[in-house]
């Protein structure tokens, strides 16, 4: 055990105490947080230049900060709380007018509007309930790294500085703002390879917490679990639909709307452990606030970061939803990175938080440094851009916190007037959606994520938020959808923990190749131990060869089906024609695949030309031609890997029925079904033969049409 300390710029003496513990110390605490106060934090992202992976918790902090509205409140949590609360009350009644009078474990202080007129550069300097807040950093202020204010960030608070006219009728148990000051932290750097726990000790006016508990009251959720309705399918597109109208007017560029879901939930613990899994994201976090609420969340934005003079943001906008393998994510990312309206949607928010920084950074200072990168989470793919600026020296971590207020990522631009689209056309208040989580450091550093992704839990219930940014160009039921697909990661999660439903069945696979024996020929080819697992995966039984094996073996290995592999050249070179012959003679079921196709073709006398341009490894727009039993399941077109020089043309398809052609009149598919012989001039093993498991449909139909 090591230990330092050292005396605030307020004078609070800090005495730390740092040693090394098991990483299962903060899966304790995060068990202790279904019933005390606390929070845990992690990263589940490692991303070059933004994020690594990290995790902290605490639980039983020693004192509590809450806000609503102007009135803020310190109150001691414990015996520990009541040594510290002086110095955090002093700094509360320096800010604003007490609203009743000080104790020795509660001070509440009021914080009215300011009749002087303060330029925007000093907007965040307003008097608000952060100007308290200043005065307790300010006199908590030292070189710790860990020691802060933890907690969250309530989206009203933006109303503090922005004339907002309220619509809503604000629920009694609203907060909007709890933060926890934690005498005990662990602290886990997947970097450095450490996980360590700090405990602190404070002395104030003389005396000290060295000795004294630091347990807290049990604060376990009282569980009423009924369930409010889920959105009428439908409402929010209408929402969309007005929007529309005031983009047309000029009234908006953008605006985030947002529609609530809600589920049961009665273990938070668990639920944050499932989402963590299921769901990994940049800002992980479960925060038990007291008063029997919770806040449970994996938001892929972060808010605000601030390290030294570095003041950082990464705006998310454009979003589309992930396919099922990796193929089809890069189809998905193709697609969004072409999307004229994703562009704008993230061009207007950074210009946005631009000029946000611009109000506090040194000029010059504040640059995009990265741009439209794609961040891949479990169900979305978004783009991400990363942009810091260099704070001016009269301005420090709040001030870039409070400047940017909040992202316009979840309010729309131009801001207040976005704001009041949402005040007006939203069923009820943002409570915690759309505010900020993380810590404020005494030693000058911040690091916050976006309230997204986030359920709020109270009595047993689960509220969760979804927003789509709206552009004049929107889809009002693809918005819609969108909103539905963001809150499907966490009512999954909430699913998987509650089990309020039976596991699904799991369906058994057909495969129809069971009791198959299959030859596959090799002509040299690159991709035939892939197209041979392809088999395998359908029960078939696969015996490889390479061409030029004696005819003999053929009754040896006594094949259902043999499959004549792509491979370089032309047919000749393999002498397929002959092999051919053998197979027919045998009434053996024969699929080409490729250099299959061109040498069935050419054994039935068809023609064979060499295409103008080579097709390697590149993607073929496949439709149909009539009635098919080898692409049957597939749609009328589909994608499809193309590796061939050579090709045959309808007309010079002889004895088979040409069923599948590229749009420049190239054949894909050839078949005769009553003689049992197939040929594909495609890959149906390539990656790109994926979308929509085409490819291994086609064998599934191979193998079906020729067993016996």
């Amino acid at each position: 055990m090591e230990t330092s300390g050292y005396t605030t710029a307020g004078g609070i003496a800090v005495e730390r105490e740092t040693r090394e513990v098991p990483e299962a110390a903060l899966e304790e605490i995060v068990t202790a947080l279904g019933e005390r106060r606390g929070g845990a934090f992690s990263s589940g992202m490692d991303y070059p230049g933004r994020y690594s992976r990290w995790a902290f918790g605490y639980v039983d902090p020693c004192l509590e900060l809450v806000a609503k509205g102007r009135t803020i409140s310190a109150r001691a949590l414990n015996e520990r709380g009541k040594v510290v609360l002086p110095a955090v009350a002093s700094c509360l009644l320096a800010a604003g007018k007490p609203v009743t009078e000080p104790t020795a474990v509660h001070v509440e202080v009021y914080v009215p509007e300011s009749a002087d007129l303060l330029p925007e550069e000093m907007r965040s300097r307003r008097p608000t309930v952060f100007t308290a807040i200043r005065e307790v950093i300010a006199a908590f202020r030292g070189d710790d790294p860990h020691l802060g204010l933890y907690g969250a960030f309530g989206y009203d608070l933006a109303f503090q500085f922005e004339p907002i006219r309220q619509e809503l009728v604000r629920p009694g148990d609203q907060r909007d703002l709890v933060l926890h000051l934690p005498d005990r932290l662990v602290v886990i750097d997947r970097q450095r390879e450490t996980s360590l726990e700090y405990r602190y000790e404070f002395t104030v006016d003389g005396v000290t917490t060295r000795g004294l508990d630091r347990a807290g009251e049990n604060v376990r959720p009282a569980v009423n679990p009924e369930i409010p309705k889920n959105p009428e399918k439908g409402a929010y597109a209408d929402v969309v639909a007005k929007a529309k109208e005031k983009f047309k007017r000029g009234d908006l560029f953008e605006v985030v709307p947002g529609q609530v879901f809600h589920s049961a939930c009665t273990d938070p613990s668990a639920f944050y452990r499932s989402l963590r899994h299921s769901n990994p994201a940049p800002y992980e976090f479960i925060i038990s606030l007291g008063e029997g609420e919770h806040l449970v969340g994996a938001s892929p934005e972060m808010y605000v970061r601030v390290s030294g003079d570095r003041v950082e943001t990464c705006p998310i906008s454009g979003t589309i939803a992930r396919g099922s393998n990796p193929v089809e994510d890069a189809e998905a990312i193709r697609t969004l990175l072409s999307s004229v309206k994703e562009e704008s949607e993230l061009t207007m928010c950074t210009d946005v938080d631009r000029n946000d920084k611009s109000r506090i950074c040194v000029p010059g200072t504040v640059q995009v440094i990265g741009r439209r990168q794609i961040e891949l989470y479990s169900r979305l793919i978004h783009t991400v851009d990363h942009i810091e600026g260099r704070l001016r020296p009269e301005f420090d971590a709040l001030d870039a916190f409070l400047t940017h207020m909040w992202a316009v990522t979840v309010t729309g631009a131009p801001k207040t007037w976005a704001m009041q689209f949402i005040e007006d056309h939203e069923a009820t208040t943002r409570r915690w959606y759309g505010g900020a989580i993380g810590f404020i450091g005494f030693d000058g550093s911040m690091n916050t994520g976006l309230t997204l992704r986030t359920a709020q839990i109270k009595d047993g219930v689960a509220t969760v938020r979804a927003g789509a940014t709206l552009l004049f160009d929107s889809d009002p039921d693809a918005e819609e959808r969108e909103t539905e697909l963001k809150a499907s990661a966490l009512l999954g999660a909430l699913a998987a923990v509650n089990k309020t439903a039976p596991a699904p069945a799991v369906p058994v696979r057909e495969q129809p190749g069971l009791g198959m024996k299959v030859l596959l020929v090799d002509h040299e080819d690159s991709f035939v131990n892939t197209l041979a697992d392809y088999f395998r995966q359908q029960g078939a039984d696969v015996v490889t060869l390479r061409h030029g094996f004696p005819a003999a073996m053929l009754d040896e290995i006594a094949p259902d089906l043999a499959v004549l592999s792509p491979g370089p050249g032309w047919p000749s070179d393999f002498g397929m024609s002959a092999l051919i012959d053998q197979l027919y003679a045998r009434d053996l079921p024969v699929f080409g695949v490729c250099l299959g196709l061109q040498a069935m073709v050419e054994h039935a006398g068809g023609k064979l030309e060499l295409l103008d341009y080579p097709e390697h490894g590149k993607r073929g727009q496949v439709t149909r031609q009539g009635e098919s039993a080898l692409l049957d399941g597939l749609p009328e077109e589909f994608t499809a890997a193309r590796y061939h020089s050579l090709h045959a043309k309808v007309p010079g398809v002889v004895g088979f029925a040409a069923t599948a052609t590229t749009p420049d009149g190239n054949v894909m598919a050839i078949e005769d079904t009553g003689k049992r012989r197939f040929a594909v001039q495609f890959h149906p093993e390539s990656i790109l033969t994926t979308e929509g498991g085409a490819g291994a449909k086609v064998i599934a139909n191979v193998l079906r049409l020729t067993k016996r």
